[in-house]
């Protein structure tokens, strides 16, 4: 059913609009889960709740995103990465209303459980579909790019909560959620269906099956890896505009500010690691990014001066998203073609799961010290615990997808295949 070789490279020549949806889509979905970031304290007031039951939220969020990377994953594999796709936008979309007129606590946080389905459920599917149409030469910096999405997604969140939460508060944002809705049509209309799914697609649900099972030591392998390497994004960001607002007395309309900046940061290391990835290696440009961030964390964290703070913001986002901007590309290739839907997905999602009490811990910490240590004493640990991870590992850098059976493999003799 599967085949990896490194044979002729091949490309879609809808690749650039499967790209852009699973960027477009993976930016809605950030936008949404960064409103509740930037809002969380006009949140609690709200409901009459502290800062960390509003960050419990997140954790619900995170907590629920495997659910729907489940759901998703294994439509994904079975009836294509389209039809489960656009079935996904239009289940968030509703959700993200929704949340806008949450009347209560309890409410808000049903919602925000099934928001985290939705989230789940995205990026596998639109990760898959894209990375299996392009180019496998260009496959390092497409992946940053596409996982930029994530940035640009709080980007947007910044820029909204800039203008629009001062005049009307946190509930109108959350109408903006209905954009998803449109970008299915985008993908339903504009986008044909993986070649790679077709060719190597699973006969039935058991041949699925069998196809995850034989798999079980990478899903751990992956789940491990994802594990940290969302501690380490999820550790600096999400409580971030919060450490802002407690820690240097920011308004909204300077957490909006620098928390924008640091992800023009982002934008700019994911695709610039990932690019490096395609040249250098998959884990070699991980590693170096996520050590170089290390060193950045006591000006990220206890920066003495206002310029100081707002390089250490960007820097630490362009070193730790471009380790992320490597991770689309390096699960792609990891995974085998019959279950290449809904193995990195899910395994990111459960990552996702085992690292959601971050923000949790880190609001119950900074209560009992502050937020700039309880923040930058986690950066330390995660960040060493991703560069382990992503050492003891393998890479299939250049792999082409959807190789025939039988088809003449010529291997690739610069592609480090061992952990």
């Amino acid at each position: 059913m599967t085949g990896h070789g490194s044979s002729a490279p091949q490309a879609s020549t809808d690749h650039g609009k499967a790209l852009t949806a699973g960027f477009l889509g993976w930016m809605l979905d950030a936008f949404d889960f960064f409103l509740v970031v930037f809002c969380l304290t006009a949140i609690g007031k709200e409901f009459n709740k502290p800062d960390a039951a509003i960050a419990l939220s997140i954790t619900v969020t995170l907590a629920f995103r495997p659910v729907g990377a489940f759901i998703f994953g294994l439509m994904a594999d079975r009836y294509g990465r389209r039809l489960p796709l656009m079935l996904d936008l239009v289940f968030y979309s509703l959700v993200e209303v929704l949340t806008a007129f949450a009347p209560n606590y309890s409410t808000f946080m049903v919602l925000r459980a099934l928001f985290g389905i939705g989230m789940g459920g995205e990026w596998g599917v639109g990760a898959s579909l894209a990375m299996e149409k392009v180019p496998p030469r260009l496959r390092g910096v497409l992946s940053g790019l596409l996982q930029q999405g994530y940035a640009a997604g709080n980007v947007l969140a910044a820029i909204c909560y800039y203008w629009l939460f001062p005049r009307w508060g946190w509930r109108p944002l959350f109408l903006l959620g209905g954009l998803p809705a449109i970008l299915a049509l985008f993908v339903r209309f504009g986008i044909k269906e993986s070649e790679v799914w077709h060719r190597t697609r699973s006969e039935s649900w058991s041949h699925l099956g069998r196809a995850i099972f034989a798999n079980w030591k990478l899903f751990v392998y992956l789940t491990l890896l994802m594990t940290m390497m969302n501690l380490s994004s999820h550790g600096t960001q999400d409580m971030y505009p919060t450490f802002l607002q407690r820690q240097w007395g920011f308004g909204p309309e300077k957490r909006a500010l620098l928390s924008g900046f640091s992800m023009v940061g982002a934008i700019i290391g994911g695709v610039l690691v990932g690019l490096a990835s395609d040249r250098f290696g998959r884990r070699r440009a991980m590693i170096t990014a996520l050590l170089f961030a290390i060193l950045l964390i006591p000006l990220w964290a206890f920066s003495p001066s206002l310029a100081l703070l707002y390089a250490g913001a960007f820097l630490m986002q362009f070193m730790v998203q471009g380790a992320w901007g490597v991770i689309p590309a390096h699960l792609a290739e990891l995974s085998p073609d019959s279950v290449r839907g809904f193995l990195p997905g899910f395994a990111y999602q459960c990552g996702v799961l085992l690292s959601s009490s971050v923000v949790w811990i880190q609001a119950t910490y900074a209560q009992r010290t502050s937020y700039a240590t309880a923040m930058a004493f986690t950066a330390v640990t995660v960040f060493t615990g991703a560069v382990v991870m992503t050492a003891v590992g393998r890479e299939k850098r250049g792999a082409v997808f959807g190789q025939l059976p039988g088809a003449k493999i010529q291997p690739r003799m610069d592609t480090d295949t061992h952990g």
